[in-house]
C-alpha cells in the first residue's frame, strides 16, 4: 500500500504499485531481464526509470506500506473528513507528538486557487497557528499522495513523516495528475530526511473520488 491537484486536481495504488520501493523494482528487473526480447521498448524505458529512482534514493527516506499503527488510522479519518468538506476530495491533517496542529482540505474552486490544496491549506494554518518550527518532525496525513507542488512544500517545511492514503497511480484513473511519486521527489532532496508510508485507508479514500 504505499502522491495534482489542479482545479480539477486529484491524486493513487495497491503496495505493487508504488515508485521507490527497491525489493518490488528488483523483481520486476530480474523477470523483465529473464524476457528482454517479447518486452515492449516503453516497459523496459519504464523499469529503467525506476530503478534509477531507486538508485538515487537518500538513505534518510524510507518508504513503507506495513509501518502504519493505529493511530495513522486514527488521524488518516481525520483527513478523509477533511476531504468530504473539500471541492475535491483532498484532506490533510498536521500531526505532532499525538496532536493535531492544524487540518486543511481542497478549495480549489471555493478560493478560485488552483494552488489551494489540502495539504498547502494545512500548512498555512499551520504556520498561523503554530509558527514554522512546529512544522519541523511533523506528520502529515493526506487522503492523496502529494502533487509535485505541496510534496516540494512538505520537504521545505522539513516535515518528518508522511502518511497517504490513495497514491498517484490510483488517482490517476479518476482525476488528471502529474505523474511522479512523493518517493521520487523526496528522493532529490537527501538534505531532507523523511519516512513515507501509503495506502493507508486508500480503498475508504477512494470511494470519495469515485462519487
Amino acid at each position: 500500500m504505499v502522491a495534482t491537484h489542479s482545479e480539477s486536481n486529484g491524486r493513487g495504488s495497491n503496495a505493487s504499485d508504488r515508485i521507490g520501493q527497491p525489493p518490488f523494482l528488483m523483481n520486476c528487473c530480474d523477470d523483465q531481464c529473464n524476457s528482454i526480447p517479447t518486452v515492449s521498448l516503453h516497459s523496459r524505458r519504464g523499469i529503467i526509470t525506476a530503478l534509477a529512482s531507486a538508485a538515487v534514493l537518500s538513505p534518510g527516506l524510507s518508504v513503507a506500506a506495513t509501518d502504519a499503527s493505529a493511530d495513522d488510522e486514527r488521524f488518516m479519518r481525520i483527513a478523509l473528513d477533511e476531504a468530504r468538506q473539500a471541492d475535491f476530495p483532498f484532506g490533510a491533517v498536521i500531526v505532532r507528538d499525538g496532536q493535531v496542529l492544524a487540518r486543511g482540505r481542497n478549495l480549489g474552486r471555493t478560493n478560485g486557487d488552483p494552488t489551494a490544496h489540502g495539504e498547502m491549506t494545512a500548512i498555512h494554518r499551520c504556520l498561523v497557528d503554530h509558527g514554522s518550527a512546529a512544522l519541523r518532525g511533523s506528520t502529515l496525513y493526506t487522503s492523496g499522495e502529494p502533487c509535485a507542488m505541496c510534496m516540494g512544500a512538505i520537504l521545505w517545511c522539513r516535515m518528518g513523516r508522511l502518511v497517504f492514503a490513495a497514491s498517484v497511480q490510483q488517482l490517476a484513473t479518476t482525476l488528471d495528475q502529474i505523474m511522479i511519486s512523493s518517493a521520487d521527489i523526496a528522493a532529490k532532496a537527501p538534505f531532507v530526511p523523511i519516512a513515507i508510508t501509503g495506502g493507508v485507508l486508500a480503498d475508504e479514500a477512494m470511494q470519495l473520488f469515485h462519487k
